[in-house]
């Protein structure tokens, strides 16, 4: 849930690009994927953490060949919406989406090409949470909040996507 709240402290700092709508534009993202697809939404969440668990090390692997600045202009890149693979050039390798595609199809059960499918969407969504946390344009600069909270310096493994998204759900639709 930490990661979570990292993003609701963006949505509330003027200084960071979170907002409401941008957090509703990628659920509405997510959900339409999840309903497009025919896939129960508690499967969707085991991919879309199953997707960050995976990222993570790449986007780490990035920090420590590029640095920090390197990650969160990779992540400036895919903000808002379908940004599609192949502008994720050099990051995104084939031989990383295999890995992705296959590391999540073990653990959901969801075939690999159903996932390659899907993959164009959920990238750009998870890298748009994470760019939430970044500084607006004419703010002082400072850290992305978010990203750092999801490269998890500590490794307490409090950073889990498919729980923003859930959290995000609720967040958006409270039960009445």
């Amino acid at each position: 849930m930490g990661l979570f709240y990292e993003v609701l402290s963006a949505i509330n700092n003027p200084n960071q690009r979170g907002n409401i709508d941008q957090l509703g534009a990628i659920a509405n993202t997510v959900q339409q994927l999840t309903s497009n697809r025919g896939i129960e939404p508690s499967t969707m969440m085991g991919v879309v953490s199953s997707l960050g668990s995976l990222l993570r090390p790449a986007l780490r692997q990035q920090r420590t060949t590029g640095g920090m600045g390197a990650v969160e202009s990779l992540v400036n890149q895919f903000t808002g919406g379908n940004a599609g693979l192949g502008a994720l050039g050099g990051f995104l390798t084939p031989q990383l989406q295999q890995q992705l595609t296959q590391g999540i199809s073990q653990k959901t059960g969801l075939s690999a090409n159903v996932l390659q499918g899907m993959l164009s969407t959920l990238v750009p969504a998870a890298l748009g949470i994470l760019n939430m946390g970044s500084t607006t344009p004419g703010a002082k600069s400072a850290p992305n909040n978010i990203l750092n909270a999801f490269l998890d310096s500590d490794n307490d493994r409090d950073v889990d996507l498919g729980d923003v998204f859930k959290f995000t759900s609720r967040f958006l639709n409270p039960a009445h």
